[in-house]
């Protein structure tokens, strides 16, 4: 039992010297976090035109479709009452990439959902000025972000 304590003493120094990771970024990091706000009411608006029933219905849960994830669509994460949000770890750096987001409280100006305004990325307030794949080209938006996670246009 002694001999155990005196072991497990000696290395004790040696567990607590050693170096923690560094919190900086490695020179080989290859993608960013960015996160994805779109200020919009949680809520179906009840002023949505007749004509727009089909695209409402086509379009359920609001959500984005990343290009670097090939488009597929993923739901956002509704803030009530006025914004929806999404985290991704995963955009590559320094590469232009583009997202659209569908929301259906947009089917009376866009008939695919689209939205075309309000979308922040990291706090950077987007322009619309790209199009992605959908239902022909639908509106969207493209950027790149730094390994600091600063974005451009």
């Amino acid at each position: 039992m002694l001999r155990a304590i005196v072991t497990m003493a000696s290395l004790a120094p040696v567990a607590c010297n050693d170096t923690p990771a560094s919190p900086t970024p490695s020179s080989n990091q290859t993608a960013a976090t960015v996160r994805i706000v779109f200020l919009g009411s949680t809520t179906r608006r009840s002023d949505l035109p007749p004509s727009a029933a089909a695209c409402v219905s086509g379009v359920g849960a609001t959500h984005i479709h990343p290009s670097w994830r090939n488009f597929a669509g993923i739901s956002l994460q509704p803030v009530p009452p006025d914004r929806y949000e999404i985290t991704f770890s995963d955009v590559p750096l320094g590469a232009r990439v583009s997202f659209r987001i569908n929301d259906q409280n947009s089917c009376d100006e866009n008939p695919t959902g689209a939205v075309t305004r309000n979308v922040l990325a990291n706090d950077v307030r987007l322009v619309q000025n790209t199009t992605t794949p959908g239902n022909g080209d639908e509106p969207g938006y493209a950027l790149s972000v730094a390994a600091n996670g600063a974005v451009s246009q």
